[in-house]
């Protein structure tokens, strides 16, 4: 979320200085391989502080900067709201979907978290 998205009453304290745990939220964001992707708790484990909740709020608040689609739902449903968005990254950066059934709500794939799921370590590979 950019400045310009903050509500008014909290756009007039908002500083250039993000939270210490923010910064090292949106650093391993930015590590995370094109075609690969974290999980909110992923993300909190890697840091060794926080959880699920406290990494999704601080990619609401600071993420757009970073690339926000490598972060997602354990269970692979694509980011509510953003769908399409995040959709087009996959496609361009090929990370694994699971084509959605004719009787999935608005036909969206999801991420096939198996081969997409990136653990943090050195092997930066892409996926087969």
């Amino acid at each position: 979320m950019s400045e310009q998205s903050l509500p008014e009453d909290t756009r007039e304290g908002y500083t250039d200085e993000l939270p210490e745990y923010a910064e090292r939220v949106l650093e391993v964001a930015e590590r995370i391989p094109s075609g690969r992707v974290m999980t909110y708790g992923d993300v909190a484990e890697w840091l060794e502080e926080g959880g699920p909740r406290q990494v999704g709020r601080v990619m609401s608040l600071y993420g757009g900067a970073v690339p926000w689609w490598r972060v997602v739902r354990s269970d692979g449903v694509l980011l509510p709201g953003h769908e399409l968005r995040a959709l087009d990254h996959y496609r361009a950066e090929g990370t694994p979907l699971k084509e959605a059934s004719r009787a999935a709500e608005g036909h969206l794939p999801r991420l096939d978290m198996k081969r997409a799921r990136w653990d943090g370590g050195a092997d930066e590979e892409a996926h087969t």
